[in-house]
């Protein structure tokens, strides 16, 4: 009895451990390796596919936020999805004077805490199907589990989906999506 209760003991240490190892990999976003030691801002600047959301960011004056403690969950739009927005509009949000309409569109993209995919799932599951995620901005964004995928309704009715979910940061987490979320106008 003691030899079975060691041995158990000992294989979920190995299977934490290797899947704390697995964890531990540097994931790849926008061809650039996204380090679980690094902020947010020190891994998206590297990233090619998040270009013009750096430069957003920069434009909004949020980098020394997304630098800071946290812990932040960040809806992080790829260049496509801002390409997908109506044309001249990523051009028109970027200019001095909407700094305004800037930082309310990217803040309804951060919410405060380290929520992974799993337990937003979860979460959304126990709440019949969609889950009322709060985020930074004021906005309240539904996510929901859609064939095995998380899938995230913003105020405008859009939908975005994550296309890659727990990209773990020092100060929180990232998860890739396919559009911009935008607030109610």
């Amino acid at each position: 009895m003691i030899k079975t209760v060691i041995r158990i003991g000992a294989l979920a240490a190995m299977v934490s451990a290797g899947a704390s190892l697995a964890y531990a990999k540097d994931p790849m976003v926008g061809g650039a390796a996204m380090y679980a030691s690094k902020n947010i801002i020190q891994n998206a600047v590297n990233s090619k596919d998040h270009t013009t959301l750096v430069a957003a960011v920069k434009a909004a004056g949020l980098v020394d936020t997304l630098e800071g403690k946290g812990p932040f969950t960040v809806f992080a739009p790829t260049n496509e999805a801002f390409k997908q927005l109506p044309p001249g509009t990523v051009d028109n949000l970027l200019k001095p004077e909407n700094k305004a309409t800037l930082v309310k569109v990217l803040t309804c993209h951060v919410v405060a805490g380290d929520d992974m995919a799993a337990a937003l799932k979860k979460w959304a599951m126990s709440k019949g199907g969609e889950y009322d995620l709060k985020t930074v901005g004021g906005c309240t964004i539904k996510a929901m589990e859609k064939g095995g995928k998380l899938t995230l309704i913003d105020e405008a009715g859009g939908t975005a989906h994550v296309t890659i979910a727990d990209v773990k940061q020092s100060n929180g987490v990232i998860h890739v999506v396919d559009k911009v979320l935008l607030p109610k106008t």
